[in-house]
């Protein structure tokens, strides 16, 4: 994908604070963090969303947040955290290459991010 932002990190064309990369994914800090420690973890091949990512990598990236939340848990001193991803313009996807944010939580940090029912 020559366009992908995303893309573009992975192969070292555009800058970026990576946090924790392997053969399978890279985790960065995103433009804009909402807490200490937020990041977004990404697999190194490009899949638009979760209708389109291989299986075995979805296993393998979603094995790297479980790890990289516990790291941030231990690092952070969070409380803990909350996994988000978005797939499609609908539900809020603005990079389409598929993602996880991973928001560590703390105390009174006023963040608010459940769903509300508004129906």
């Amino acid at each position: 994908m020559q366009e992908c932002i995303f893309c573009k990190i992975i192969k070292k064309e555009s800058p970026a604070n990576i946090v924790f990369e392997d053969n399978v994914c890279s985790v960065f800090s995103p433009l804009n963090p909402i807490t200490r420690g937020h990041v977004l973890i990404i697999p190194k091949v490009h899949f638009r969303d979760i209708f389109d990512i291989d299986t075995d990598i979805l296993t393998q990236t979603i094995s790297r947040a479980q790890k990289i939340a516990q790291d941030i848990i231990n690092k952070n001193k969070a409380t803990g955290v909350n996994l988000l991803h978005a797939s499609g313009k609908d539900a809020q996807q603005s990079v389409f290459h598929f993602h996880f944010h991973l928001v560590p939580r703390y105390p009174n940090d006023g963040l608010d991010l459940w769903l509300k029912n508004k129906l």
